[in-house]
């Protein structure tokens, strides 16, 4: 690899790395060319991104992007996402199917370097969709009190007048 393709590679990590609130950092040995495509899949769909690339490279590119020091070892394998959870969960929902294969090793959350306990804790919260379908469904159950209370009030009016 020439110092060209290295500069290019660190440039495009600092900018995604800059822009993620969540870097999970995965040992991604012995894991098959197919099983890594299915991870990239289920990445995409979940908004979040995966790249294998060099320690060294990483290491650098994670400090441009002002988020501290990271000690890197053994085979990585790095996933990103705009958002706190999409990378954990898919980390760890992958982590869960192929366990001898493909371990959660530590992660960068909000700037923070995370051990793996904290990226699991991410990875059990729920996402924005269905955090924003819980405050609807709260916003909604007064209305709908009211609407059955409403309802029965009704009835019993009825069966008294007739």
């Amino acid at each position: 690899m020439t110092k060209q393709q290295k500069a290019e590679i660190i440039d495009f990590l600092t900018g995604e790395f800059k822009q993620s609130q969540a870097i999970v950092v995965c040992d991604y040995k012995g894991i098959s060319h197919k099983q890594l495509e299915s991870l990239r899949k289920e990445a995409r769909e979940n908004g979040t991104k995966v790249q294998v690339a060099k320690n060294t490279l990483v290491t650098v590119a994670v400090k441009n992007a002002e988020l501290g020091d990271v000690e890197l070892t053994g085979t990585n394998i790095f996933l990103w996402s705009e958002d706190q959870i999409s990378a954990c969960k898919v980390a760890d929902k992958f982590a869960s199917a192929n366990k001898e294969k493909f371990s959660i090793k530590s992660g960068i959350i909000e700037g923070q370097i995370a051990d793996i306990n904290t990226v699991n804790a991410f990875a059990k919260l729920p996402s924005r969709e269905e955090l924003l379908g819980m405050l609807a469904a709260t916003w909604m159950a007064p209305l709908t009190n009211f609407t059955i209370g409403l309802d029965a009030l009704r009835r019993k009016k009825e069966e008294e007048a007739a």
